[in-house]
């Protein structure tokens, strides 16, 4: 505990800063979810109080995720529009979870390359600034968690911002407009003039000069006007037995319905694929350079998910916007995340009228601020320098993730990936040293496999293998050879067979014959 409490000055800022986005992400979602509102913050509060004690990730925020949520959608009506047994399956996908982290599951995680986690990253980072210029401008109609490029209005990413342009609001855009320049202005001048402006963060200001503004606009003396639905929503509770009624049980006997089982194992895959792609993404931005271990961040979501269902919550990952936002102002440990479920807590039973006067104009500008450390034009220059091989998958999941969505986005660069993996592989099955000759003037071709040689590597050896001239001699060199496909196995034997027709020669060191 004493070494949370010592970065406290860096936490709770931070904290705040992840508090304000998570409020209209939490409940954005869980409208594109076409679930109650109120079950975004139990899964943010969840999120960030119960992850974030389980969870070794020193940075990483859980909390509702735009991945899930057209899998929410479909589920609920797949179990006929029933949420209480739709909350039985994610407390059974959180039940999987647990079993996966004790079955040490968490090391899919490394499978990624780090061309692909750092697409990620950038096509999140460009996803926030696309999807945050409507709400900039006081335009946006579609959820605050729609992160997919076609939308279900039949609008895409880009005709909305069109639109954002042919009917802005003026008075949203003087937020924004304001706002971008105070935390511009805060991040490179401000915070250095005095350590006070270090603990006060340029988000906390902004939202601050939202909600005066919003009050001005209300009161005429500002002529703007902002609507509703321009505004952060949240549940207002008239008392604590309010706010506690807007809990949910699940409904246990729906365990007999075998959708729901079959609804609780694809939660778990997917939330668990996700939670690791941004364990993975947020250890890289991690200034401290430190390594979540991913077994222990399977239990904690497992653990999260389970109290969000029997609670009335929707289903919880690691989500990079809120991580990255907790990074980007300075959040050192796990605290900040705790402390930011404690304040949607808190939030959400006594001032929940207040954050309804919180323009969403804000906290798109502080969200762009966000989406450009995470897309900086320099990471596009740093990745063509390190080759195709790097570039091509970094660009694809880029593409992919602005095109269509996170987790198609990440397939799509992991396969780009694999098959520059393959080609190196191809072209790394074997080592043709130069032509020599032997005193009775026959050429020998030594050829030396490569440490491990699978099927995929059978074409080129077999190109190399046709090359070698009649009347000459080839040593096929297994000596640094640790694994051998039999197809090749095969081939090598096939082609001594059929050597002899050519007068070549076939010496075979080390050679690792199969054994049945």
């Amino acid at each position: 505990m004493k070494d949370l409490l010592k970065n406290i000055r860096y936490d709770l800022p931070a904290s705040i800063v992840v508090f304000f986005v998570a409020v209209p992400l939490c409940l954005g979602i869980a409208l594109a979810s076409g679930a109650p509102l109120f079950a975004g913050i139990i899964a943010g509060i969840v999120g960030g109080i119960v992850v974030g004690i389980a969870s070794g990730s020193p940075l990483g925020v859980s909390g509702p995720a735009a991945g899930l949520a057209v899998i929410v959608f479909s589920s609920i009506a797949s179990l006929e529009g029933s949420w209480e047994a739709f909350l039985t399956a994610v407390v059974l996908a959180g039940i999987i979870q647990l079993i996966m982290g004790y079955a040490k599951a968490g090391f899919i995680a490394y499978f990624f390359p780090s061309s692909v986690i750092k697409g990620m990253l950038t096509g999140i980072g460009l996803l926030i600034i696309l999807k945050q210029i409507p709400h900039a401008l006081g335009w946006d109609k579609d959820a605050e968690g729609d992160d997919a490029f076609f939308q279900a209005d039949g609008q895409n990413t880009f005709s909305e911002i069109v639109n954002a342009f042919q009917f802005f609001t003026p008075g949203a855009v003087l937020i924004a407009a304001l706002s971008l320049l105070i935390l511009i202005v805060w991040d490179t001048s401000i915070t250095k003039k005095h350590k006070i402006f270090q603990l006060i963060q340029g988000p906390l200001v902004v939202v601050t000069l939202g909600i005066a503004m919003n009050y001005f606009y209300q009161s005429g003396i500002l002529n703007f006007s902002l609507a509703s639905d321009q505004l952060v929503s949240i549940p207002v509770p008239e008392n604590l037995g309010g706010f506690f009624s807007q809990f949910t049980l699940p409904d246990f006997s729906a365990l007999s319905n075998i959708k729901v089982y079959k609804i609780a194992l694809v939660i778990a895959i997917v939330a668990s694929l996700e939670t690791l792609l941004c364990v993975e993404a947020t250890d890289k931005l991690d200034p401290s350079k430190r390594i979540t271990p991913t077994n222990r961040e399977l239990k904690a979501q497992g653990l999260g998910n389970m109290i969000s269902g029997l609670i009335g919550g929707l289903p919880v990952t690691q989500v990079i916007v809120r991580s990255s936002a907790n990074i980007s102002f300075g959040g050192k440990t796990k605290m900040s995340a705790i402390l930011h479920g404690v304040f949607l807590l808190i939030g959400a039973i006594t001032i929940a009228n207040v954050l309804n006067m919180i323009p969403l104009a804000s906290l798109a500008a502080i969200l762009l601020v966000v989406g450009y450390k995470l897309a900086k034009p320099s990471l596009f220059i740093q990745m063509y320098k390190l080759g195709w091989e790097q570039f091509v998958p970094f660009v694809a999941t880029v593409a992919a993730i602005l095109l269509t969505d996170l987790l198609m986005g990440i397939t799509i660069g992991l396969v780009v990936g694999i098959f520059y993996t393959l080609r190196h592989s191809y072209r790394n099955s074997y080592q043709l040293k130069e032509v020599t000759s032997t005193t009775e003037g026959q050429n020998v071709h030594h050829l030396i496999l490569a440490e491990e040689v699978s099927f995929f590597n059978k074409a080129s050896i077999v190109r190399a293998l046709e090359g070698i001239p009649a009347n000459s001699k080839v040593i096929i060199d297994c000596t640094n050879t640790k694994s051998i496909a039999y197809d090749v196995i095969e081939l090598i034997k096939n082609y001594e067979s059929n050597a002899k027709t050519k007068n070549i020669i076939v010496e075979k060191v080390k050679f690792i014959e199969p054994t049945f």
